[in-house]
This record gives structure tokens, C-alpha cells and sequence, in this order.
């Protein structure tokens, strides 16, 4: 009788660690996060800095075998968290009343790995929010979210959808920037404390339908001119320098 009343309890164990595994394994799609509202951090600082930030954590999975199977990871680190994505990331933005300062907008960056950056890049500036075509790789995906290094506790990020409809609709006296090869030269150009940075897509930069709400195109040269060099710098590098110059004019000018 014992017998069988321990294998019936390791039975459903079983059963309850599998149905566990599959349903973490689907947030590694965007259908699957979209059906329950989830999604999956992995590592002690990622999922420690979520649940600091007031992310709600599902499930916290600290076993190394139940981690190792559930993981993403060619090399788990020890801790993964299945979290609920945050209500802000479901609300409709329209206009400048719920964003602040320095506003980075993602026309077409498809490459996980420069989302999470750019969003880390974002954090390290103390720029709060990020606005998303519908083409920008999902935040939530897994691969961004490990490359956020847990910025992405720090920075509110949703996706407006038509990007051009959403510049459109901002004030006409709200500054909108663009980084573009036809820009001015960001090192001379007025910059301001607030405003929209448009960063485009890998291979073929800000949108043809986003490009004339560009209000100041900015470059970032190469040094020194003239110089024979690469035909243009990686997304998530070409945030840094310009938010960095942003941020350098705030610091000079206080």
C-alpha cells in the first residue's frame, strides 16, 4: 500500500514538472507570452532586480535539475523566474502625457541581442521609457531579456504599432530626432533635454514612412573625416554614443 501511494505522489510530481517545463518552454514563442501573459528571466540578478522592481513572479525555479531542464541557456545560471508582463506594457500611448525626458523609439530593430542592449543602454542613461514599432523584436522574449542584464526592471517599454501614426501625433513643437547619414553632425548640433531618438533598422536604418517626421537629423561622424571606414556603426553601439552625447550637453550646460 505504501508502495503504491509513493509512486502515485512521484507519478503526479512528475507530471505537475513536465506540464511546468512545457509551458515555460512556450514563452520562448511570442504566441505563447501573448496567450498567458508571461514570460521567463533567468539568472539570480535578473530575477532578483524584477522582484525588487515589483514584477510579479508566477514561479521561481532554484532546483539545478528542474532549471537545467527548464532553461534557455546553454549554461543555466542557477536561478529562472516565470513573470507576469506589466500592465504599462498593455496600455495604449498616445501623446507625451505618460512619457518623461528622453524618449528612445525602435523603428524595425529585429535583432534580440541590440533590443536588450538598447534597453540596458536606455537604463544606464536614466531614460525610463522606449517606444516599439511592430516590427521591433519582442521585449519579452527571452534572448532580449537576458541581454537587458535586468534593465528591463527599470525601463518601461510597449509598442505603439504604427510608429510614423504615433510620431504624427505628438505635439508639433516636440522634438524628434533621428539618426541618419544625411544628419548634422551630432557633436554641433542643439540638442535638447526631452524629446523622441529614432534608432532604425539593422540593415536598412529609420523607415522610408519615418523618416520625413524626422524633425533633426542627426550623424554620428567617423573620425577622422574623409578616413576610408565601416559603412555604418551596429544599432544598439549608435544609441550609446548619442545618448551619451545627450546626456554630456544636460551635465556641461548644468
Amino acid at each position: 500500500m505504501l508502495y503504491r501511494l509513493v509512486n502515485t505522489f512521484l507519478y503526479f510530481c512528475i507530471v505537475i514538472s513536465k506540464n511546468t517545463i512545457k509551458l515555460i518552454h512556450s514563452l520562448g514563442t511570442k504566441k505563447g507570452r501573448e496567450k498567458t501573459g508571461l514570460f521567463v528571466a533567468e539568472g539570480p540578478k535578473v530575477v532578483g532586480d524584477l522582484r525588487t522592481a515589483g514584477f510579479h513572479a508566477e514561479q521561481v525555479i532554484e532546483d539545478p535539475d528542474d532549471v537545467r531542464h527548464a532553461s534557455f541557456l546553454q549554461h543555466p545560471q542557477g536561478v529562472l523566474g516565470v513573470f507576469r508582463i506589466p500592465e504599462y506594457a498593455f496600455t495604449k500611448v498616445g501623446g507625451t502625457d505618460n512619457l518623461h525626458g528622453l524618449v528612445l523609439a525602435l523603428d524595425g530593430v529585429q535583432d534580440p541581442g541590440n533590443v536588450g542592449t538598447i534597453i540596458r543602454v536606455a537604463d544606464w542613461f536614466g531614460i525610463e521609457d522606449i517606444v516599439c514599432s511592430a516590427q521591433t523584436a519582442d521585449c519579452w522574449s527571452p534572448k532580449v531579456i537576458q541581454a537587458t542584464m535586468a534593465s528591463i526592471a527599470r525601463v518601461r517599454v510597449r509598442y505603439v504599432g504604427d510608429l510614423a501614426r504615433f510620431i504624427s501625433n505628438l505635439p508639433d513643437d516636440y522634438p524628434v530626432y533621428g539618426t541618419l547619414l544625411n544628419g548634422k553632425n551630432i557633436y554641433s548640433s542643439p540638442l535638447t533635454e526631452e524629446g523622441l531618438i529614432v534608432m532604425g533598422n539593422e540593415g536598412n536604418g529609420i523607415s522610408n514612412e519615418v523618416r520625413p517626421l524626422i524633425k533633426s537629423p542627426l550623424l554620428i561622424p567617423n573620425y577622422p573625416e574623409g578616413r576610408s571606414t565601416a559603412d555604418s556603426l551596429n544599432v544598439a553601439i549608435a544609441t550609446a554614443v548619442t545618448c551619451a552625447e545627450f546626456r554630456r550637453r544636460v551635465v556641461v550646460k548644468g
